[in-house]
């Protein structure tokens, strides 16, 4: 209450109170929908307030015309007054709490839907700068900061604003001297609540960040459990774990001790206006300025006051931190879709040539020039193997062609039309990527394969497998398509994961296939039945392969070669073999390695 009172604010405190006000009126404005049912139920707090200030007004009553001048009728009525004040304030309450908690879990349902469908329509850059531990806490941790206070701060806000304000008010009708005079300890609280709203600010920040680095090395924690077992780091992740883990406690308790001067402040101020008030109070009374009732509803009125002013107090953490989750949200909210559709696009064509335009990329501004300029064409129905070294660059110039990124200079063409002018749709359906390691969600095989068309039939399911020769492989499994494969398809065989993705193209039917070529991991028997089941979806189409063996290559219209970030060679297989380049050496240098094998 005293901060609202303030005269002036510093300019770090008006920057505090700008940023509260914008994240405040933007989330005012996702409760607009709601609003004829937030407006019912602040009319029922309203109704409540009003029903609670009646009782003290009813005790000055009883007092002062009844038990003070032997009148049973007088107080008997105020207690019959009481009572109905008293079920007003259950109903009104019980009714107000209902609708205001509706209007709280639209919101956050809202929020929910609305941040986690921002966040897959971002491009891949925007998973490669931002851990996927930090953004789960923004859709769990934050998320439950805010439902905590939809559920609880927002109501005890609006009852406890309107219990003060009204309660304010009151006082000054009974008596507006004995008011002036209790406002003595405005000048203890208005600092005291400056400087609180000003560190619990900078502290619920700090507390939110720690939140997402622990989420994060947790997530790590669980999803590389394999590796660490595997070279006995668990003492050493369990060290960094704690240390994470000793930040947040370390945030959470700044926030404690900031809470814990500030609180005990505000209730010595109530108790000592309340003791103001009764020795004030009372020798108004013996000098005939003031009833004994007056006095007695003034001492009722300051625990309706300063029970809601501790209870905003209180409220304060709750308000800080869950004002510090929506900035956090609505920064998410505000990041800017890399790869969005245009206002004007149109659809791709059907079929034609990818073209590669002076095309140069780095994954952000300050990073390296991951690709330097480089200029290709895919006839169409062509088979390019683009190979090279690790982190040459060749997966990158392929995700690039599929629009998986948008290149910093130059432009990617399919049939004459620059990908970045096309509907998403059409790009998605025209070109599909096949990744190395397929991700299967949890659900049945078919589940998985719908993932490229939702509305397919389970005969449209056993058509794609069919075309790429996996359906007896599928079908052997314990309920066919529709067994059930857990989380990240941990109950398939890598080689069966690996059909299921190939399967989605099939389902897609692209004219464009980009395959990053996954076989090298695979057992004899399930890596035959991979390449055939690549073969066929290959069959007819225009591909770029990222080739990881050069028995791919060899089986490609041409090759390309791609080394820092250029494309230094371009040409069919024999034709670079013979030229004795880049390629030449990579070839020479895998024969020997077959020779050397006996394979």
């Amino acid at each position: 209450m005293a901060g609202w009172m303030a005269g002036g604010v510093s300019e770090e405190d008006a920057l505090d109170l700008a940023e509260t006000g914008r994240v405040l009126r933007r989330t005012g404005r996702m409760l607009l929908p709601y609003r004829r049912r937030g407006a019912g139920a602040v009319g029922l707090l309203v109704a409540w307030t009003l029903a609670l200030l009646a009782g003290p007004v009813l005790v000055r009553t009883a007092i002062d015309s009844g038990i003070q001048v032997d009148d049973s009728g007088v107080v008997n009525r105020a207690v019959a007054g009481y009572v109905v004040a008293a079920l007003v304030a259950y109903v009104t309450y019980r009714f107000g709490i209902l609708n205001l908690a509706r209007v709280g879990e639209n919101l956050l349902r809202d929020l929910r839907n609305r941040v986690f469908a921002h966040l897959l329509r971002q491009p891949m850059s925007f998973y490669d700068r931002n851990k996927a531990g930090v953004l789960v806490s923004r859709m769990t941790s934050d998320i439950d900061s805010l439902a905590e206070l939809v559920q609880y701060g927002l109501l005890m806000f609006i009852s406890a604003t309107l219990l003060v304000s009204l309660s304010i008010a009151l006082l000054f009708v009974l008596s507006w001297q004995l008011t002036l005079v209790l406002l003595v300890v405005v000048p203890l609280l208005v600092p005291a609540s400056i400087k609180f709203k000003r560190a619990s600010n900078d502290a619920y920040l700090v507390v939110r960040d720690e939140i997402a680095g622990t989420l994060s090395s947790l997530q790590e924690g669980f999803s590389g459990v394999r590796v660490v077992q595997a070279f006995a780091r668990e003492d050493v992740e369990a060290g960094r774990f704690a240390e994470t883990n000793n930040r947040l406690y370390r945030s959470h308790m700044q926030s404690v001790k900031i809470a814990s001067w500030y609180l005990p402040i505000v209730d010595f101020a109530g108790v000592f206006t309340t003791a103001l008030a009764v020795g004030v109070g009372g020798l108004m009374v013996r000098s005939g300025q003031m009833s004994l009732g007056t006095v007695a509803a003034f001492v009722l009125l300051l625990s309706n006051l300063f029970e809601p002013v501790q209870t905003l107090s209180q409220l304060f953490n709750m308000l800080q931190s869950g004002t510090a989750s929506l900035a956090k949200l609505f920064d998410v909210l505000d990041t800017p879709v890399g790869l969005d559709e245009r206002a004007d696009a149109k659809e791709l064509p059907a079929a034609g040539a990818l073209v590669v335009d002076d095309v140069s990329f780095a994954y952000d501004d300050e990073g390296p020039v991951v690709l330097s300029s480089v200029s290709l064409e895919v006839a169409d129905g062509e088979r390019l193997a683009l190979v090279g070294p690790t982190g040459a660059g060749k997966s990158t110039l392929a995700k690039l062609m599929a629009r998986l990124y948008d290149p910093t200079s130059g432009s990617v063409l399919f049939g004459g039309m620059d990908l970045r002018d096309a509907t998403m749709a059409s790009l998605r359906e025209r070109i599909v990527v096949v990744p190395q390691e397929g991700f299967l969600f949890a659900g049945t095989v078919a589940d998985n394969i719908r993932v490229a068309r939702s509305d397919a039939t389970d005969d449209d399911v056993e058509a794609a497998l069919r075309r790429i020769g996996a359906w007896d492989r599928i079908v052997a499994l314990p309920e066919g398509m529709h067994t059930v494969v857990r989380e990240r398809g941990s109950r398939l065989s890598a080689g069966e994961r690996q059909l299921v993705s190939l399967a989605r193209a099939a389902m897609v039917d692209p004219a464009v296939l980009v395959l990053d070529e996954a076989t090298s991991s695979l057992d004899p028997g399930t890596e035959v039945l991979v390449e055939s089941a690549m073969e066929l979806l290959m069959k007819g189409r225009t591909v770029i392969v990222i080739a990881h063996r050069l028995t791919t290559s060899e089986r490609s219209d041409r090759v390309g070669v791609v080394d820092g970030g250029r494309l230094v060679e371009l040409g069919t297989h024999d034709e670079l073999v013979d030229a004795g380049g880049t390629y030449g050496g990579l070839y020479e240098a895998w024969e020997r390695g077959l020779s050397a094998t006996g394979r």
